[in-house]
C-alpha cells in the first residue's frame, strides 16, 4: 500500500473527561452551592423516610426550631456562630498564604487560659472595663506567641507547619489540664467552675439588653477589618503573593520568612481572642473542651468561603444551624446521635462536593473523533 494513501483511524474519547476551569462567575458558583444544598436536602429526606419513617418536612421544621425557635435559641445560635466565625477569621490570613495553621485549637486554649488567669488574679483589683481590655490583650498575646514558634521554624528550617501546629494542640491541652488542677474549685471537682459567679467580674456586659450582643459586635467588627486588611492593604497583597508562589514573592523582593512570622502572629492573636470570647463571653470557665473542636471546624469555614471573612458568616451560620438542628431532632424524635449526625454529614458532603464542580468541568463522551495519518 502506498504511503501516500491516507488511513482513517477511528478513536473514541474517554467516557468522562475532567478539565480545570479557567474561571467561573461568582453568581454561577453560588448557584452551584445552592443547588448542592437543595440536592442534599432531597437525599436527606429520602434517608429520613427510609430509616425512621418520619415526615422529612417536619424533621426540617424541627431543625429550624432547634436553632431559631425562640429568642433565647436565636441568641445562643448567634453566640456559637460568632465563636466559630472568629476562629475562621483567624485562620484566613494563614491559609491564604498557604501556611496550614492546624493549631487553632491550641491557640484558643492558651487565649482562654490567659483570660481566666486575669479573671482570677486581677478580677477584684481593677474596674471591669479595664479588666476586659486586659483580658483581650492577654489572650491575643498568648495566642500570637503560641503561633509564633511554628512560624519561626518554618521560616528558618522549612519545617512542616501542619504537623508542628497540630502537635502544639496537644501541648495546649495538657497545659490547660495543669491550670484546671491549679484553679480547681471546689477542691476535688477536677474543674474550675464558674469564675466570679457571684460578682460577674470579667464577664461580657449586656448591650442593648442582650447578653451576647457584645460577642456579635466584636466579631463582626473583626470580620470587616480582616476583609479590608486582606483585600486592600500592602500586607494583604504580600500574603496573596506568598500564597501563590513563594519564589515569585522572593523575586519581587518580599521577605517570605518575615511574612510567615507576621501573618502567623496575626492568625494566632485572633484565635487567642476567640479564647477570650469563649471564656469571658460564653462559658465563664476554662477547661480542655473550651475550644470544642472549633479550631478544626473553622478550617471548613475558611476553605469554603475562599478566605473571604464576610462570606464566612454564612458558612458559620449554616454549620451552627446544622449542629443545633441535629441536637433538636435527636431530642424530639428520640434518635441517637448517629442518625442526626448522618444528616449533617450528608449536607456537608454535598456542600464540599460542590467545590469540585466549581473548580472543574466534567465532560461526557461526545461524537467519534477521526484523525487522518499518512
Amino acid at each position: 500500500m502506498s504511503t501516500e494513501n491516507s488511513v482513517k483511524i477511528s478513536k473514541k474519547e474517554p467516557l468522562v473527561r475532567i478539565t480545570k476551569r479557567d474561571a467561573i462567575p461568582s453568581w454561577k458558583a453560588w448557584l452551584i452551592r445552592l443547588g448542592s444544598i437543595f440536592c442534599a436536602l432531597i437525599v436527606c429526606a429520602i434517608v429520613i423516610y427510609l430509616i425512621v419513617k418520619m415526615n422529612p418536612i417536619k424533621v426540617y421544621q424541627t431543625m429550624f426550631n432547634g436553632a431559631f425557635g425562640t429568642p433565647k435559641r436565636i441568641w445562643v445560635t448567634t453566640r456559637d456562630c460568632m465563636m466559630l466565625l472568629c476562629v475562621g477569621i483567624g485562620l484566613a490570613p494563614a491559609f491564604k498564604m498557604r501556611f496550614w495553621n492546624i493549631g487553632a485549637e491550641g491557640q484558643i486554649l492558651v487565649g482562654g487560659i490567659a483570660t481566666a488567669a486575669c479573671m482570677i488574679y486581677a478580677g477584684n483589683n481593677i474596674p471591669n472595663w479595664l479588666l476586659l481590655v486586659l483580658m483581650a490583650l492577654a489572650s491575643m498575646v498568648a495566642g500570637a506567641l503560641w503561633a509564633l514558634l511554628p512560624a519561626v521554624f518554618k521560616s528558618i528550617w522549612n519545617t512542616n507547619e501542619t504537623l508542628f501546629t497540630l502537635m502544639m494542640n496537644y501541648i495546649a491541652i495538657q497545659l490547660t489540664s495543669f491550670f484546671v488542677a491549679v484553679w480547681e474549685n471546689p477542691y476535688g471537682s477536677n474543674s474550675v467552675g464558674i469564675i466570679n459567679q457571684r460578682t460577674k467580674v470579667g464577664w461580657f456586659p449586656s448591650v442593648f439588653g442582650e447578653q451576647y450582643m457584645l460577642n456579635l459586635l466584636l466579631v463582626m467588627t473583626l470580620a470587616i477589618c480582616m476583609y479590608i486588611y486582606l483585600k486592600y492593604t500592602k500586607h494583604g497583597y504580600e500574603i496573596s503573593v506568598v500564597g501563590s508562589s513563594p519564589n515569585t514573592a522572593r523575586y519581587a523582593g518580599i521577605s517570605v520568612g518575615k511574612v510567615f512570622i507576621r501573618t502567623m502572629l496575626l492568625s494566632g492573636a485572633v484565635c487567642g481572642l476567640a479564647g477570650f470570647i469563649a471564656v469571658s463571653g460564653a462559658s465563664h470557665t476554662i477547661s480542655t473542651s473550651t475550644a470544642g473542636g472549633r479550631g478544626f471546624t473553622a478550617i471548613i469555614v475558611a476553605w469554603l468561603a475562599k478566605f473571604n471573612t464576610l462570606v464566612m458568616l454564612l458558612i458559620s451560620l449554616l454549620l451552627v444551624f446544622l449542629e443545633k438542628g441535629a441536637i433538636e431532632i435527636a431530642t424530639q424524635y428520640n434518635l441517637n446521635d448517629y442518625a442526626s449526625d448522618m444528616i449533617t454529614g450528608i449536607i456537608l458532603f454535598f456542600i464540599l462536593g460542590s467545590e469540585f464542580f466549581i473548580n472543574y468541568n466534567v465532560k461526557f463522551r461526545g461524537k467519534t473523533v477521526k484523525e487522518e495519518s499518512k
